[in-house]
C-alpha cells in the first residue's frame, strides 16, 4: 500500500514538514515522488518513520538515528526487541515517579507522612539507571558487579542531607580544579587536600575505602574520554590534574 505524505502525517501524528526535514536530511526518503512533486511512502519507509520514532522517544539524536539506519549490520526483529526492553525500563521509571507524586499528594492533603528520603527514591533510581547506560561496563570491568551493587545500595539508602553533600563536594571540586589546576602542584598541601575532598565524596557512594581503587578511578578520569571531556570542561588538564592529586594523596 502507498501513502501520500499527508496520510503517513495523520497516521504518525508528526507534521508533514518534519516529513520533509527528513528527507532533507537523508533520514527518511520517500518511495518515489510524482511529477507534482508530492511525496508518497510505501511498507518500508512506514516501518523506517515507526524506527525512527522509536529512537527519538529514547531521546537518540537524529544524526545517530541516520546512521543506525544505514548500518548494513541493522536488524528490524533486534531494534524492536531493544526498543521494547528499553521502554518497558522508561515505564519502570515513570510509575516510580507517579508513585512518588501520588504518596506526596496524600502527604499534602495529612493522609500519610513520607519519610524524606523516600521522596526522593524515584529520582534517585533514574540518576543510577542513567549512570548505568553511560559508564556501567566499564566501572563494573574494573571494580566487579559486588562493589557496583554495594555503592548502588549505599545511594538508594542515602538522605537529603548526605545528597546535597554529595552535591556541594562535586561543586567544590570542580572550584578548587579550576584555581588549581597549572598553578599548583599536585603534591602539593593544596593538590592533597583536593584529593580528600575526592575522598570525601567517593565516600558518600562507595561501601568501603580502597587506595587502589581510589587510584584506578584517577587513572579512568584520564583515560575514559567522557570523564576526561567532563573535568576538562572545568580547566584544560583538569582530569590529569586531579588523577595525579590522588596519586599524591594515596601514597602520602
Amino acid at each position: 500500500m502507498e501513502y501520500s505524505i499527508n496520510e503517513v502525517a495523520r497516521m504518525s501524528g508528526i507534521s508533514t514538514r518534519t516529513l520533509r526535514y527528513y528527507d532533507e536530511i537523508g533520514l527518511l526518503r520517500p518511495l518515489k515522488v510524482r511529477s507534482n512533486g508530492y511525496r508518497i511512502y510505501g511498507p518500508n519507509e512506514i516501518n523506517t518513520l515507526q524506527q525512527i520514532l522509536f529512537y527519538r522517544e529514547l531521546e537518540l539524536p537524529l544524526d545517530d538515528i541516520r546512521k543506525v539506519l544505514v548500518d548494513d549490520a541493522f536488524n528490524r526483529e533486534e531494534a524492536l526487541r531493544s526498543h521494547y526492553e528499553k521502554l518497558l525500563q522508561k515505564r519502570h521509571q515513570i510509575d516510580l515517579l507517579l508513585e512518588n507524586l501520588k504518596q506526596s499528594l496524600e502527604e499534602e492533603k495529612g493522609r500519610i507522612r513520607m519519610k524524606d528520603k523516600d521522596k526522593f527514591q524515584g529520582f534517585k533510581e533514574k540518576k543510577l539507571k542513567e549512570n548505568e547506560e553511560k559508564y556501567g561496563k566499564e566501572i563494573r570491568e574494573k571494580y566487579g558487579d559486588d562493589m557496583v551493587e554495594k555503592s548502588n545500595a549505599k545511594y538508594m539508602g542515602s538522605s537529603k542531607e548526605q545528597h546535597d553533600r554529595a552535591e556541594v563536594l562535586s561543586s567544590e571540586i570542580l572550584e578548587k580544579l579550576k584555581t588549581l589546576t597549572g598553578t599548583v602542584p599536585a603534591d602539593s598541601e593544596e593538590g592533597k587536600a583536593l584529593a580528600e575532598l575526592h575522598k570525601e565524596w567517593l565516600m558518600l557512594y562507595w561501601p568501603v575505602y580502597d587506595v587502589e581503587a581510589h587510584q584506578g578511578l584517577g587513572d579512568m578520569y584520564l583515560e575514559d574520554e567522557r570523564f576526561k571531556a567532563f573535568y576538562d570542561a572545568a580547566v584544560e588538564g583538569a582530569a590529569a590534574y586531579l588523577r595525579d592529586c590522588i596519586y599524591a594523596y594515596t601514597k602520602k
